[in-house]
């Protein structure tokens, strides 16, 4: 099973970047997990143009037969071992690969929404985008040792 996540812009924070590192090279002892940064090259957009152009990136890299989750304020909450067995299902149910996306500053198109296939939220709290990407990848590797009985995760 291929995971990839896809993010709307760089990570400019070198600390934020090594951890993120950190759980990508743990996560390789479970899956394949690759990571993509999409960047919009025309910078003076509106918001809507802004959400329309992402939206237009984001759908050129999902195939059709992928699962697209949206990591998005308005998705569902899980507890970590919720969001491991959320992660199962998806993984025993998707054809080609599971595609998470953090999107941008000012969130998803229709487009997006509507070919998502699943929308989750890490919290209610609002999270820079470059936290969202290693407080993600934190819980993916999470979930992961969840699924496979080992002792990183404490109930």
């Amino acid at each position: 099973m291929k995971i990839r996540i896809v993010c709307i812009g760089k990570t400019t924070d070198a600390k934020i970047n090594s951890l993120c590192e950190e759980y990508l090279k743990r996560l390789s002892h479970y899956a394949r997990v690759e990571v993509e940064y999409l960047e919009l090259k025309k910078k003076k957009l509106n918001e809507s143009k802004v959400k329309l152009e992402e939206g237009k990136l984001i759908l050129s890299k999902v195939e059709k037969g992928s699962t697209l989750i949206l990591l998005d304020e308005l998705g569902k909450e899980f507890n970590s071992e919720a969001y491991a067995n959320f992660l199962q299902k998806c993984m025993n149910s998707s054809q080609k690969e599971i595609v998470f996306v953090v999107g941008g500053a000012y969130g998803f198109s229709e487009e997006v929404y509507k070919r998502a296939n699943h929308k989750i939220a890490l919290s209610k709290m609002t999270f820079t985008h470059q936290m969202v990407r290693l407080i993600f990848t934190e819980q993916l590797y999470r979930a992961f040792t969840i699924l496979k009985g080992e002792k990183y995760h404490h109930n």
